[in-house]
């Protein structure tokens, strides 16, 4: 379980190809402290440490996650939002993330306003009741507030903190996001479709 909060912008230094996905190695500050077996949100979905030094630590993607998030689109060098997962005695700052990605969105547009960033996505067709305005969602595993919501896009306002603290400085139109919608809509959602309403 995750918060959204990221916690530091790791560097992709290495990927080696896998039967079936790809092994990622990521350098970040607090790769030392990490555990084999540990959970880490890497852009928003979940992986388990499969080594570690001091200076970074490996996780492996298999095809499923390749497919369906933005995972097999990354590059050596590019710039990771992280996350450890959330400990019992931890407050919960953003909102209940689960590193599961539920769809891959594209940013549409980027706004400046006044300080901030009017950011506007896309997203797959069919989700559109998972979208609510002033809910939460997780951005590439950034916890969000919907600011506006049309058809199957929504936007969200980005402070400078987030910006510069996150990937979100390298993005531009075109790129993609891996996208988790509110854990608690998902199941009020397949509570009202098992009733048929």
């Amino acid at each position: 379980m995750f918060t959204g909060i990221i916690q530091e912008t790791g560097q992709l230094v290495r990927v080696d190809p896998l039967k079936g996905g790809r092994q990622f190695t990521i350098e970040c500050t607090f790769a030392g402290e990490l555990q084999v077996d540990q959970s880490i949100s890497i852009n928003g979905a979940c992986h388990t440490v499969t080594a570690h030094d001091e200076h970074s630590f490996t996780v492996q993607s298999v095809e499923e996650t390749l497919r369906k998030t933005n995972m097999g689109d990354l590059a050596k060098g590019d710039l990771l939002n992280l996350e450890r997962s959330l400990r019992p005695d931890q407050l919960l700052d953003g909102h209940l993330v689960q590193g599961h990605v539920d769809a891959v969105g594209t940013v549409e547009r980027i706004d400046k306003e006044g300080t901030d960033w009017l950011w506007t996505l896309s997203y797959p067709a069919g989700q559109e009741a998972l979208v609510v305005g002033r809910g939460s969602i997780a951005m590439d595993g950034i916890s969000l507030t919907i600011a506006g919501e049309e058809g199957h896009s929504f936007t969200v306002a980005v402070i400078p903190y987030t910006f510069e603290h996150t990937n979100l400085k390298t993005k531009s139109v075109g790129d993609t996001v891996n996208l988790e919608f509110d854990i608690l809509g998902k199941y009020i959602v397949k509570y009202m479709e098992n009733r048929g309403e």
